[in-house]
């Protein structure tokens, strides 16, 4: 195995034999002051884009939706014709705030509605009929951007990566528990590594590598609990796993870690049967979550310092099943949050029901011109080299 491979394959140690050039930084860097932070939240299955922002006043919406669409006195309403499911009330007050903008009817030409191939296209940046071995986020890594070459990386709060941060030639890294990674670093086996390694035997270029990742690792790993607690959050976040992952990106980014993207993923959202409970269940997971993690922010001074972009890899049909949930669709809404959004609320107009595509909505808004977006005027690097062809941004930020 070869340095090129070694950094292609999974992860292992959930992520610590990944670290050592991060943790590295960490000794002798601190995001500065004015550094900006995309956090990306993925809702893994699917989730049904038509019930969470509910055209109230659209009669075939309800047509369509018997049992399962939103009663209009229970939306919580935005615009005299738009609204939110009652499952994302904590959004309300962000909206108000000026910190939301939701785009409608993002996907993308020749849809596909496997939730994995989907969900690679979402991840790679790819066409429909093409096939990456690397992601967006991935591929920004390998770029030229600002700091690249020094102090940089990106981290998934997960066990796994996903394709959209694995690179050519580098890759985020997977810390689910920071502390559990600094408790890994301290087992015996790392400790005999570290401490058998010879300088002869760091030259060798494969098992040299390896000896010098964990080595770096282990030296580093206490550096990054200990800086993670530099930030004490006062915030009350709810019980939720999903939402203890965002706290504890909230700290990393207070405590100044030189990290510009996060990951993080809430899954569930595959909704053929029973949808409505189950949905604003998510829904409120997912709200809450985030309102807690952007008041923290604003509480912290780094709200205007951060991105939030959330999708998931396709909405659902139109028409309700027969089992009083939904299936598989196309098209889906986007939602931006942040201190500095240039076009706060509605970016488009609502999704046209009486155009469809054998019962999809259609898309109106490629998602990577929002990715050219975020990767030109927020990450601050040339779009087109990371996205592989011309996506005009939308002036989102």
């Amino acid at each position: 195995m070869n340095r090129r491979n070694f950094i292609k394959t999974g992860s292992l140690a959930s992520g610590a034999f990944f670290l050592p050039s991060f943790l590295k930084a960490f000794e002798y860097r601190r995001l500065p002051a004015g550094g900006k932070v995309l956090v990306v939240i993925q809702l893994g299955g699917g989730n049904d884009g038509l019930n969470t922002v509910i055209p109230f006043e659209n009669d075939l919406y309800y047509n369509k939706r018997k049992s399962l669409s939103i009663p209009k006195t229970e939306v919580l309403g935005l615009t005299d014709q738009l609204g939110l499911n009652p499952g994302l009330k904590s959004f309300k007050d962000i909206y108000d705030q000026g910190w939301m903008t939701i785009l409608n009817s993002v996907g993308y030409p020749n849809p596909d509605r496997s939730h994995f191939r989907s969900m690679d296209i979402w991840q790679s940046a790819s066409d429909a009929k093409e096939y990456l071995s690397t992601g967006w986020i991935g591929r920004y890594l390998d770029s030229s951007c600002a700091g690249c070459d020094k102090a940089y990386n990106a981290i998934e709060v997960d066990d796994t990566l996903s394709l959209a941060m694995k690179g050519n030639t580098k890759k985020a890294i997977a810390v689910r528990d920071v502390n559990r990674l600094y408790k890994t670093t301290r087992d015996p086996f790392f400790e005999q590594v570290a401490n058998a390694a010879k300088p002869d035997m760091l030259t060798e270029d494969n098992l040299g590598y390896l000896y010098k990742t964990m080595i770096e690792t282990y030296s580093s790993a206490e550096y990054i609990s200990t800086t993670s607690k530099i930030y004490e959050s006062k915030a009350t976040y709810p019980d939720s796993g999903f939402s203890k992952q965002l706290k504890m990106i909230s700290g990393l980014i207070q405590s100044g870690l030189q990290t510009k993207v996060y990951y993080v993923s809430l899954g569930g959202f595959d909704t053929h049967v029973g949808q409505k409970g189950t949905q604003e269940r998510l829904l409120k997971t997912w709200s809450e979550g985030v309102s807690a993690f952007l008041n923290d922010l604003k509480t912290g001074g780094k709200l205007d310092d951060t991105l939030v972009m959330t999708f998931s890899e396709f909405g659902r049909r139109v028409e309700q099943n027969a089992s009083n949930g939904t299936d598989h669709g196309t098209a889906n809404n986007l939602f931006l949050f942040g201190g500095k959004l240039n076009k706060k609320g509605f970016y488009n107009e609502a999704p046209d029901l009486n155009d469809l595509d054998q019962g999809d909505i259609k898309y109106k808004i490629d998602f990577r011109n929002v990715y050219a977006d975020v990767i030109k005027n927020w990450l601050d690097v040339d779009e087109e080299s990371i996205l592989n062809q011309k996506f005009s941004p939308l002036g989102l930020i």
